[in-house]
């Protein structure tokens, strides 16, 4: 279970220290044996080939007995020596030479850059654990120089020994300079510690200037890579003023984002409302002058209705007044021909009396006058016969209508109106007088009736 004390951080750094401190490591493996290889010679070179260490450079080593040939790679330094020679046969960088087993020894040292990983755990100013993760790059600058201050006489790792001495002094460094400084320094600035560490290394590795020449080293760089709090809640204290002042400029940016969102959004749905608001107006504007054209219309179509109510009233009021009048003047026009016929007849009853009485004596004197006047009305009725079967005279109208005038006055409607006719200016004592007053009664009565149709 995991303590909550724990630094995380921590624990990852160290655990990617150690993953690449075992990519860096040099895995060898022994290179098999051909299979169409069957000589005793083979044989023997893999028999001395597996009693053999396994070394941390290829050199291969070739031939039997006192002729055997040692082939170094290019990239590897070898030292060659014999003995009864008090300096080295070979010297250099990939030389390769021939090997007596019995007086001869070698010495070969890898010339590639090699590299040193660091974890210091330091104490600071502040009494504080700090854990420094470095790494250094030498190369073997002097193999003259190198192999006689330096043992290289691990066969596996030729290396290891002078690596584990560069750490530790490495390491030293580090921590002494730490020691000076403040935890804030050592998280902040790492250059003072680079610089410490690189004088300390230079100064062992590849000596003083002027001087001798160290160890025969060169140093290639010094980095730090990792300076963490060992401890977690001084590491998470450290952290905190830091995401609190990203955390209050994140919670600012986004109130300020939100202000800004906010105002946008109240403006938009301010100009929502004010556009809807304008839209409202504009059709409560069109819906007041939709009422005030509809009202105009219907105040309009009403005064119409009530001026044509009026016409009509007017027009029906007055026709029926004069219908009415009409009416009236018929009514009056009626009892006036009413009283007319009343007094035509009076005048027709006066006017047959008279006509009698003037008969009754017209009859006497003529019979006084038969005889005289019986030729006469003889000649004046052969005279009459002939006019008449000639041609009808007024006169014989006229005589035929007095003859058939009881009949014609029986049949006459009733008369409506009254109208009387003036017969004077006639000799009412002579029969043409007679004839005119009848005569001129029939045509007033006629026009009456024509009247009235």
């Amino acid at each position: 279970m995991t303590s909550p004390e724990r630094n995380a951080y921590l624990d990852q750094v160290i655990s990617q220290q150690s993953q690449l401190e075992q990519d860096l490591r040099v895995k060898k493996s022994a290179a098999p044996a051909r299979a169409d290889d069957t000589s005793g010679r083979a044989r023997r070179a893999a028999a001395e080939t597996a009693m053999t260490p396994p070394t941390a450079v290829d050199v291969r080593v070739t031939g039997v007995g006192p002729w055997k040939t040692v082939l170094v790679p290019p990239n590897a330094f070898v030292v060659h020596t014999r003995r009864g020679h008090a300096q080295p046969l070979h010297l250099g960088l990939g030389v390769s030479f021939r090997y007596r087993s019995r007086t001869d020894s070698y010495l070969v040292v890898p010339g590639t850059m090699q590299t040193i990983l660091l974890n210091a755990f330091c104490i600071c100013r502040e009494l504080q654990g700090v854990l420094v993760q470095a790494y250094v790059q030498w190369i073997v600058q002097d193999i003259a120089t190198a192999y006689r201050k330096l043992d290289f006489g691990d066969a596996s790792d030729p290396m290891r020994l002078v690596n584990l001495q560069l750490k530790e002094q490495a390491e030293a460094a580090i921590k002494d300079k730490v020691a000076t400084m403040s935890v804030h320094e050592v998280l902040s600035d790492k250059q003072p510690i680079i610089e410490e560490l690189t004088a300390r290394l230079r100064g062992v590795a590849e000596g003083a200037e002027g001087g001798d020449h160290g160890l025969g080293l060169r140093i290639v760089t010094v980095q730090i890579k990792e300076a963490v709090v060992t401890s977690a809640r001084l590491w998470e204290n450290l952290q905190k003023p830091f995401r609190s002042e990203q955390s209050q400029l994140a919670r600012l940016a986004e109130l300020g984002a939100q202000e800004i969102v906010t105002g946008r959004e109240l403006a938009a749905d301010r100009l929502d409302q004010l556009q809807r608001l304008e839209n409202e107006r504009e059709m409560a504007d069109l819906r007041a002058r939709n009422a005030a054209a509809a009202f105009d219309r219907d105040a309009a179509e009403q005064l119409r209705r009530g001026e044509r109510e009026q016409n009509d009233a007017r027009t029906l009021a007055s026709q029926t007044t004069e219908t009415t009048l009409h009416s009236l003047r018929l009514e009056q026009q009626r009892h006036e021909l009413e009283a007319e016929a009343g007094r035509l007849r009076l005048e027709l009853e006066h006017a047959l009396q008279r006509l009698k009485l003037d008969h009754e004596l017209a009859v006497a004197q003529a019979r006084a006058d038969t005889t005289h006047a019986t030729a006469l009305l003889e000649l004046e009725r052969d005279r009459m016969s002939r006019a008449i079967a000639n041609d009808r005279s007024p006169a014989a109208i006229q005589a035929e209508l007095i003859a058939n005038l009881p009949q014609i006055v029986s049949k006459l409607p009733k008369p409506d109106e009254l109208r009387t006719v003036n017969l004077s200016g006639t000799d009412a004592t002579s029969l043409a007088g007679i004839v005119t007053e009848l005569t001129a009664a029939i045509t007033a009565i006629r026009a009456a009736v024509t009247s009235r149709e």
